[in-house]
């Protein structure tokens, strides 16, 4: 099975690392993005060819475990990487680059079929893809791949083509584009060719199909142009991604019998309460509106919310405040280690608010409170449910040091519908944050909701994207419409929907799927944790 994934714009170190994840999925892969300003140095890269110091220049510059030379990267140019598997021989990577120059050649030539416009196609000596300019060879699209096994010992490509569209050629000044000296740099644009990147993505993902691999599936971000309407940025990014917020249910229709909760608020609620003010703590049962408070309390259970209780970001689905954050509290980890203590937890959840305020994204606060929980309780397992921090690594990395057992952070929903419900976060990254924590030797876990307008078929893509970067253990529950600012329910999914969704995960080799219309990203977390596969890490103590 081929899977094709539109990803937006993306950074070289999160593509990189998701394609490494992906090197052990049993599926393959044509991953298709733009970069940022990005130079990426190949293993036969020469100091001489970069043109001025790289530290000067105003991009990021990173080394890449590819074949070739420098080359540049930038909106503009469509990069197309695949991940496949090919046969154990000698001569497979030539095959398969010869494969990523023809699907290049049939693009370009599909939207110039009569070539009025410059002859395009390979030149003898040299890789990549070349088009006449004015009787001169240009380089139009770069190449640069490499095979290795992976641990069942399949041998699979990294890496792939960028082909230039409408990029700005004039980064190219500042190296030897490929170490060529004497060859200039084209584009589909320099060659009169008026095309968007979004049209020659789709068409080179389409020709990269039709070589790589059958029965493909896909997925995309939504990368639509702004809208000019007046209608609230909420309802406009919904309805870029193809769902009528006007035929969402009204917020106050009355809801299936499946979600119905009664409330049960005997002592063990009423004493968790009572000491989650005591504290002074912040729980996302109570600052999320989870329909699950009741049972979770009264069995003595909750997740701690820290690094305050105002979030920076304001996605669509989620009732937390988003004003301004207040400063950290230096006592709040020792005061979630009490709360730990006096309820004798065997699996602590501790949560976060985005804070985009700080350097580190709130991680140190984070790991900080496993640390103090480790003390006041060692015996308790500890799950992190984590932002994305961004993207960073190093951010990531201070929860990674302090190994929870396990490292939460919820996708949240389906790769079309990232824009809309989360404007501050996006699919790749999610993946990226779960991939880096997996190779870390960490269990990994990720929870989605639907009911926003996602197909079922767009459900499945995204847990066999989870599952395929190592995830152990996922979450799936029912959207709830908090207020009417929110994003609107677009149907109730039935239960047996759900359990539907849960055997499907189950069959992708996920070892626990929790998926039921009042599931949320901490229902039943200790459980799911004894079914997950162990992972080989460390020890903690």
């Amino acid at each position: 099975m081929l899977r094709r994934r539109h990803l937006g714009r993306i950074s070289f170190a999160e593509a990189n690392d998701f394609q490494r994840a992906l090197m052990r999925a049993s599926d393959d892969y044509v991953l298709l993005f733009e970069h940022p300003p990005t130079y990426t140095r190949g293993i036969r890269t020469l100091d001489e060819h970069f043109l001025v110091p790289p530290e000067s220049l105003d991009a990021v510059v990173i080394d890449a475990d590819r074949g070739g030379d420098v080359t540049y990267h930038a909106p503009g140019q469509v990069v197309a990487w695949a991940i496949v598997t090919v046969d154990d021989d000698p001569s497979a990577g030539k095959v398969h680059v010869t494969r990523l120059e023809d699907a290049v050649i049939a693009t370009v030539r599909s939207f110039d079929p009569d070539g009025t416009l410059g002859h395009v196609d390979r030149l003898a000596g040299y890789p990549g893809v070349w088009a006449d300019v004015l009787g001169r060879p240009s380089k139009i699209a770069a190449v640069g791949v490499r095979t290795e096994r992976n641990e069942s010992g399949a041998r699979r490509t990294l890496h792939g083509v960028a082909l230039n569209v409408d990029i700005d050629l004039t980064g190219f000044n500042a190296i030897v584009p490929c170490g060529i000296p004497d060859k200039p740099v084209a584009s589909m644009k320099s060659l009169g060719l008026d095309v968007t990147s979004l049209e020659v993505e789709e068409r080179l993902g389409e020709e990269l199909e039709r070589r790589l691999g059958t029965n493909a599936t896909v997925a995309r971000v939504d990368r639509s142009a702004a809208s000019t309407t007046s209608e609230r940025p909420l309802l406009r990014r919904l309805r870029k991604a193809g769902v009528d917020p006007d035929a969402g249910i009204a917020l106050h229709s009355r809801k299936p019998s499946w979600l119905r909760v009664q409330a049960h608020m005997g002592s063990e609620y009423q004493s968790l309460r009572t000491l989650t003010e005591d504290l002074r703590l912040v729980t996302v049962c109570e600052e999320a509106g989870c329909p699950n408070i009741f049972e979770c309390w009264s069995a003595g259970t909750a997740t701690f919310m820290v690094n305050g209780e105002r979030c920076t970001r304001a996605c669509g689905f989620c009732l937390i405040d988003t004003r301004k954050p207040l400063a950290l509290d230096p006592t709040e980890p020792d005061r979630v280690a009490e709360a730990v203590v006096r309820l004798k937890l065997k699996h602590a959840v501790i949560t976060c608010v985005a804070r985009d305020d700080l350097a580190d994204g709130g991680a140190g606060a984070i790991a900080a409170t496993v640390l103090a929980i480790r003390e006041r309780s060692p015996e308790t397992d500890v799950e992190v449910l984590t932002s994305d921090l961004k993207g960073d690594e190093d951010s990531l990395q201070l929860l990674i040091n302090v190994r929870p057992e396990v490292l939460n952070h919820n996708i949240e929903t389906v790769a079309r519908l990232q824009r809309a419900v989360r404007p501050s976060a996006g699919y790749l990254r999610s993946l990226t944050v779960l991939a880096r924590a997996r190779a870390a030797g960490l269990t990994t876990k990720s929870g989605l909701m639907v009911g926003l307008g996602e197909a079922v078929e767009e459900v499945y893509e995204t847990l066999v994207d989870l599952a395929a970067v190592g995830v152990s253990i996922v979450t799936i529950g029912q959207y709830l419409r908090p207020t009417e600012q929110h994003l609107p329910v677009a149907r109730w999914w039935e239960p047996a929907e759900f359990d539907e969704l849960a055997r499907f995960g189950m069959s992708l080799g996920l070892s626990h799927v929790q998926s039921s219309p009042l599931t949320r990203s901490s229902y039943h977390a200790r459980e799911a944790l004894s079914d997950a596969t162990p992972v080989a890490v460390p020890s903690r103590r």
